[in-house]
């Protein structure tokens, strides 16, 4: 028999009153008589605004996806809205994507909003992440939320946050509300609506939004370039069907094939084990028909639509599946190619990634004269720099999580406008008797051969968060002194604030916001980063080492090199 912790009985007892429902308290009283440990871990914290906004297991209680626990979030934040205008009505925009119960916890937000006063913009259906981030501004409101998990299993579901830029929640003000919305009380949610407040929306911001993505992720391929390239896409069951195909007719593009089994929008995936591009395994549909149809390029997007995987054909005429620093350093090249030629790029320019991504975006901003700026993890930290450097230029930015942000029109990651970008690029380099994977191998001639790896280790539940705190506090209690033989040079703790040479012990301070990071950078030039993710229950481990390429010939054998090295790294570590 499991024990229940006072303090958790307690927090049982308070859903337990009429302030909720009747389904909400049976569902309790039989998970208190058959299933201790599950109720348990409802209970046992509060749901968190992690990286990716608060996401987690739907059911109830207070660590999970319900609506209360978005109705007290909505109340809280309805309150702050209150609080910092006070000259007109506060406005919202929603949207939600193809999970289940999304459209109707979006109602519940708009009800909760409505009920305080505030305006509400309803999407008439499933919608993009981006395209929400585009609404924030294209409406002029002054929040925005998108209810999704992105790509997590079918049982979580999310809550993301939008400022009036366009992008999410930020320090301070991300804790200025979650202050708010820890004062409120269940009881004081205000879920009657005010149905004259709440306004559907559909087409005509799709139209714009999908205009703005065509000229965004344009580059200059011919209309016979286009003609000539054969593209597949998979939406995987998400929210990209929406937008994605429309908005590659719109650019020119005719001979885009669809994967039909997966076309549908459906919370269960059931033709992936994860709807993740990350994962190989979620674009084996797209890959078996691409080769069906001779394709140039497959693109395959995350239910939310904000991620997107590419895959190309190699030297040999394979598809080839390439990771999210490979599709960033070829988009971003293209971008600053186009600035470049059309004398753009004045020195008052930058792109932007995250501290787990390549080092080798800090080549092409040398080459290109423009600045590189690195930020945490999550796009919400490039959307804020754009909004702190109002005198700089945003060309565009990414991160190795399959993420890609082209220009600021959209402030968060946007696989609409980047599959047309990976299109674009696809279409000229094969129109100009090169092809896409061929001008990243000669990038990497110019400017170094980076070559990345990340092992997740997943660990659920109460123990399993336990475990990953107990192993970050390890990490910096007991630091890797040498690295698959080549001795740890500088040692950055995003915690402490932190850049430590650990033979010296010489400190110096990080100017990025503190972070639960570390990154260990070797004498040889390897890097390994570890970091909890703020969205999964689980750890990360990045590695990136790198080497001089002489030559395309020897991409082959320079590139077997480095996987050798990146998992030499992984075992010496006992990570695999």
């Amino acid at each position: 028999m499991i024990h229940i912790e006072p303090k958790i009985l307690d927090r049982i007892n308070s859903w337990l009153t009429p302030t909720f429902d009747e389904e909400t308290q049976e569902t309790i009283k039989e998970s208190i008589a058959y299933n201790p440990k599950e109720i348990q871990e409802s209970f046992y914290k509060d749901l968190e605004f992690g990286t990716g906004g608060m996401r987690g297991v739907m059911g109830v209680g207070t660590n999970r996806i319900n609506k209360y626990t978005l109705g007290k979030s909505t109340q809280g934040l309805s309150d702050y809205l209150h609080q910092v205008i006070s000259d007109e009505t506060p406005k919202a925009v929603i949207a939600y994507d193809c999970r289940h119960n999304s459209k109707t916890l979006a109602k519940v937000v708009a009800d909760v909003f409505s009920a305080n006063g505030i305006e509400v913009f309803l999407f008439e259906d499933l919608r993009p992440t981006p395209e929400l981030s585009f609404a924030v501004k294209h409406l002029k409101c002054h929040c925005g939320i998108v209810l999704t998990a992105s790509h997590n299993p079918p049982e979580y579901n999310g809550y993301k946050v939008y400022w009036k830029d366009g992008g999410q929640l930020v320090p301070p003000q991300d804790g200025e509300i979650i202050n708010v919305i820890n004062s409120i009380d269940y009881a004081n949610i205000k879920f009657e609506p005010n149905d004259d407040l709440i306004h559907h929306i559909g087409k005509d911001v799709d139209d714009a939004f999908i205009e703005a993505s065509v000229s965004n992720g344009s580059v200059g391929a011919t209309q016979a370039a286009k003609d000539d390239l054969t593209i597949v896409f998979t939406s995987l069951h998400g929210t990209s069907i929406t937008a994605v195909p429309e908005t590659l007719k719109r650019a020119g593009y005719k001979n885009v094939h669809i994967v039909e089994e997966q076309k549908v929008p459906d919370g269960d995936f059931p033709t992936v084990a994860s709807p993740n591009p990350e994962e190989p395994a979620a674009l084996k549909m797209a890959l078996e028909l691409a080769n069906k149809v001779d394709a140039d390029i497959v693109i395959g997007t995350d239910p939310d639509c904000d991620r997107l995987g590419v895959a190309v054909r190699n030297t040999d005429g394979e598809l080839q599946l390439l990771n999210g620093n490979q599709t960033m350093v070829m988009m971003t090249d293209f971008l600053l190619k186009k600035w470049k030629s059309e004398n753009k790029i004045k020195g008052k320019e930058f792109i932007a990634t995250t501290i787990v991504s390549t080092p080798m975006l800090n080549k092409l901003a040398e080459a290109y004269g423009v600045e590189n700026k690195i930020v945490l993890t999550g796009f919400k930290w490039i959307a804020k720099l754009i909004k702190d450097y109002p005198e700089l230029d945003f060309i565009g930015g990414g991160e190795e999580s399959f993420g890609y942000m082209v220009g600021d029109f959209v402030r968060d990651k946007d696989a609409v406008t980047s599959t047309l970008l990976a299109c674009e690029i696809a279409a000229i380099t094969k129109s100009e008797d090169s092809s896409f994977f061929k001008e990243l191998v000669g990038l990497y001639t110019e400017y170094g051969f980076y070559k990345e790896k990340l092992i997740s280790l997943t660990k659920k539940g109460i123990e399993g968060a336990e475990e990953i705190k107990q192993m970050m506090v390890d990490a910096r209690e007991n630091p890797v002194k040498i690295i698959n033989g080549s001795k740890v040079v500088k040692i950055e703790d995003y915690q402490l604030s932190i850049a430590k040479n650990p033979e010296t012990g010489k400190e110096s301070p990080i100017d990025i916001p503190k972070s639960n990071v570390l990154i260990y950078y070797t004498e040889d030039g390897s890097q390994v980063a570890l970091r909890p993710s703020g969205t999964e229950p689980k750890i990360k481990f990045y590695v990136s080492v790198n080497t001089t390429l002489d030559s395309v010939e020897a991409f082959k054998a320079t590139e077997t090199k480095l996987d050798h090295k990146a998992e030499s790294i992984l075992k010496d570590m006992k990570l695999i």
